[in-house]
């Protein structure tokens, strides 16, 4: 069988999902005789990079410096004159784009270069919530013809395949749903680290934390968190004996972690100390060791204003955690609404607050829905079902433009 060569594009290999999903299928093909070349831009000074986990991995990715996630024509032009040389050069079978930048300059590089099969990955977009009316308008009218010169538009779920499709994006028949595929097995066993990180930051047994992983970024709406941490906390103190029995018998007190970092990081911390909770609130930073974390969480939750397939839900819901999670992109493919979680819309802290407050003072609730959780996203969203769906797409495709 002949080998499929595919020139792989993100625009950073900054801590996250697309990161995860472009290394692991890299290597992951390349074990099965693909020959995959992986292109990459510079992260920015606080979004972390995962360029070690590749390098672990076998893959030494290709750097273009001027492929980063700030608009400038100049270096944007000198990143699609560099994509368009190497892919000149390596001729590969196909290019196979991930994240927005990537997707505009790597696609139209590659069309121009001739390229027979064109993919691109919408991980989610950045088509609502990122920028002003007039920048999005362009940026829609700019996906939709970028759509015409893909071969395959790949979606991590349907919802997100309906919000695209709605906006004219692409042909129901040029997209391919694929979930997040991510190595799960790490996540099933928490058991093995439960009061480490407790241990570390000094909280007792019997706090409950409430935890929300992600880069501190706007669109990732952690005021919302805070807003709701600050409700929970003056409801707690002026509540008296008859505030949720159940709680205030179990629990000394609930304390919320913020895991990750960003340019918000000083602002957020800010704002924690006006809202009179920075006692309350633990900032971590950037984190490797998810897993003793999640052990140690009761409850995990996401404030985002636009999401694609949120890795930390998918994480926290293997491990047995209950979510709560803003309704926005595809959250509702993983989170179903009072069986594996709660959904909230976004920007409504008191909502998210109450949804909290229903976890927190419901132990076998948070447990029967942690339980759920594990069962709803595993194996589906493990590795080796992305791989095999790649594998089957990638062979079709070459097969049929051949």
């Amino acid at each position: 069988m002949a080998t499929i060569k595919i020139i792989r594009i993100i625009a950073r290999l900054n801590i996250g999902g697309p990161a995860i999903h472009t290394i692991l299928l890299s290597s992951e093909l390349d074990k099965l005789g693909y020959k995959t070349i992986l292109v990459k831009g510079t992260e920015g000074l606080r979004e972390g990079s995962m360029t070690d986990l590749a390098e672990s991995k076998g893959i030494k990715p290709v750097v273009i410096p001027e492929l980063g996630r700030e608009i400038g024509l100049k270096n944007d032009l000198i990143a699609f004159y560099k994509l368009y040389k190497l892919i000149k050069n390596e001729k590969p079978d196909i290019v196979h784009t991930h994240t927005a930048k990537a997707g505009t300059l790597g696609r139209l590089a590659a069309r121009l270069a001739r390229v027979p099969v064109i993919i691109h990955t919408f991980h989610g977009h950045v088509l609502t919530g990122y920028f002003g009316k007039l920048k999005s308008w362009i940026f829609v009218r700019m996906e939709r013809m970028l759509a015409n010169i893909s071969t395959r538009i790949i979606t991590l779920s349907d919802e997100l395949k309906r919000e695209l499709m709605g906006m004219g994006i692409g042909d129901a028949e040029k997209f391919e749903i694929i979930p997040l595929g991510l190595k799960l097995a790490p996540f099933f066993d928490l058991a093995k680290c439960r009061g480490e990180f407790r241990t570390e930051i000094g909280v007792s047994l019997d706090t409950l934390l409430i935890g929300i992983v992600g880069r501190l970024v706007q669109i990732k709406g952690h005021r919302q968190f805070l807003e709701g941490a600050k409700i929970i906390t003056d409801r707690m103190k002026h509540a008296g004996v008859t505030f949720y029995e159940d709680l205030l018998k179990k629990a000394t007190d609930v304390k919320f972690v913020i895991v990750g970092d960003g340019e918000l990081r000083e602002e957020l911390e800010e704002y924690a100390k006006k809202l009179g909770i920075a006692d309350k609130v633990i900032f971590t930073g950037f984190r490797r060791d998810l897993q003793r974390i999640y052990a140690d969480l009761d409850i995990v939750a996401l404030t985002s204003f636009n999401e694609g397939t949120p890795v930390s839900i998918i994480e926290a819901m293997v491990g047995d955690k209950p979510v709560v999670a803003t309704n926005v992109g595809g959250v509702s493919s993983l989170v179903k609404d009072g069986v594996t979680g709660f959904l909230v819309p976004p920007a409504r802290a008191d909502l998210f607050a109450e949804a909290l407050i229903k976890l927190l003072s419901d132990a076998l609730l948070r447990k029967k829905m942690g339980e759920a959780g594990r069962r709803s996203v595993f194996p589906k969203y493990d590795s080796s079902n992305l791989v095999k769906a790649m594998d089957e797409l990638y062979r079709s495709l070459t097969k049929t433009k051949n």
